[in-house]
């Protein structure tokens, strides 16, 4: 059996035309007009190869090739929901080429010894409800479906009032079948296998993520008649912050990185001291225990900045989730499968946050990776060449195989 991968392809760009942006990008934000109808047209293709498509209490989506032996299924799949100005391939590449995986055993008539399914879970852009990987992580058990349906999105819906308004509020229980094995296909969304010129990566685990949101009071005022020794610059202060975060990765080293992406100034004029500023601070690492100290560190030098710039601080954690590390056998297994195919590969861990590490709470979890043209995702120039997903599609499909006919 080969894949059909102009099928696959022609499944890509159509998806893409869902949500177009005037820069050429996808805009399916969860739960909005343009994800349901991205999910209708998926589900469409997954009953046309005759698969059992269900839906859980979060909106998460299952299409599964019944097998000789049902129950534990080998589970693939991604997201296909967007942020505001994305590329075609996140989440969706792996979506697709686990469907074309099902839909060739179909085509065929060939029935693996155990089922097969393909999922799309629910929110994990974490754009519009928060936290990001949420129809996964109801799933693995880290939230309830009572906590997240009550969740409050950006426009002020309850996610359960958008997954009612949508269609998308399902009955099947989340977390109700435990999969055997969980393999995620994805772009890189990083450049470190298009520097080392490979095509596969194999993924051993995925960074540790925190996020805290940090809201400094100060004093708002005249730009020209305020001393400088008598501000209490909520800017300065923020701006502070921010350099500091940067010194932060560079005491910690060995793959800590830190990023400040919102800071917004109040009143946000050109000739007003600002008296508030709220912000963010993204910090992860591979090692839980790096990852506590730059957060110890943050906290200290917010402290010491309220004291320097006679500001106050309240911070508030968004977001939390401990490193993941993935199966070695599943990993050993993708590279096993890449090697016999003559195909170069690296081992290396995720930056970015996936459904698998919500996945890897629950059953044997791994992830392979393809390379992203110069690194680029979240974004409209996001590119990966058809030569390497084709192989990417390939190596999931021989190591699903692998899987459902050797125990793991």
């Amino acid at each position: 059996m080969n894949l059909n991968k102009t099928r696959l392809h022609n499944r890509i760009e159509s998806l893409s035309k869902i949500g177009r942006t005037a820069e050429g990008g996808s805009r399916r934000i969860a739960l909005t007009d343009a994800d349901k109808a991205g999910r209708d047209l998926v589900i469409s293709w997954m009953q046309e190869s005759g698969l059992q498509v269900q839906i859980d209490q979060i909106g998460n989506i299952f299409a599964t090739l019944k097998g000789k032996k049902s129950g534990q299924p080998i589970m693939t799949g991604s997201h296909i929901d967007t942020v505001g100005n994305g590329g075609h391939l996140d989440g969706c590449y792996g979506v697709l080429a686990g469907l074309e995986i099902l839909a060739t055993y179909a085509d065929h008539e060939v029935m693996p010894n155990r089922d097969l399914c393909v999922a799309i879970f629910t929110n994990e852009e974490g754009v519009r409800f928060q936290p990001d990987m949420l129809g996964s992580l109801v799933y693995a058990g880290g939230i309830t479906v009572d906590e997240a349906h009550a969740i409050v999105s950006t426009d002020g819906k309850t996610l359960h009032e958008e997954l009612i308004r949508t269609g998308f509020l399902g009955t099947k229980k989340c977390g109700s079948v435990i999969p055997y094995a969980f393999i995620e296909l994805h772009i890189e969304q990083g450049p470190i296998l298009e520097s080392k010129n490979d095509f596969i990566g194999v993924v051993e685990g995925v960074q540790g993520i925190s996020w805290t949101g940090v809201t400094f009071r100060g004093q708002s005022n005249h730009a020209g008649t305020t001393p400088m020794n008598l501000r209490k610059d909520a800017a300065y202060a923020a701006s502070s912050l921010a350099l500091s975060v940067r010194e932060i990765t560079k005491e910690i080293g060995e793959g800590q990185v830190g990023t400040v992406g919102v800071i917004t100034p109040k009143p946000n004029l050109i000739n007003v001291v600002p008296g508030e500023v709220k912000m963010t601070v993204d910090l992860r690492n591979i090692d839980d225990e790096r990852l506590k100290k730059a957060e110890k560190i943050l906290h200290e030098e917010i402290e010491n900045i309220c004291r320097q710039e006679k500001v106050i601080a309240e911070t508030e954690k968004l977001v939390r989730f401990e490193p993941v590390q993935f199966n070695m056998r599943i990993c050993s297994l993708i590279a096993d499968v890449t090697e016999n195919e003559g195909i170069s590969y690296s081992r290396l861990n995720s930056g970015a946050g996936h459904d698998a590490q919500m996945m890897a709470r629950i059953c044997p979890t791994a992830m392979i990776f393809v390379p992203s043209k110069a690194g680029i995702s979240h974004n409209p120039k996001e590119y990966t060449a058809k030569e390497f997903l084709d192989v990417g599609a390939d190596i999931l499909f021989k190591t699903m195989k692998r899987i459902d006919h050797d125990d793991i």
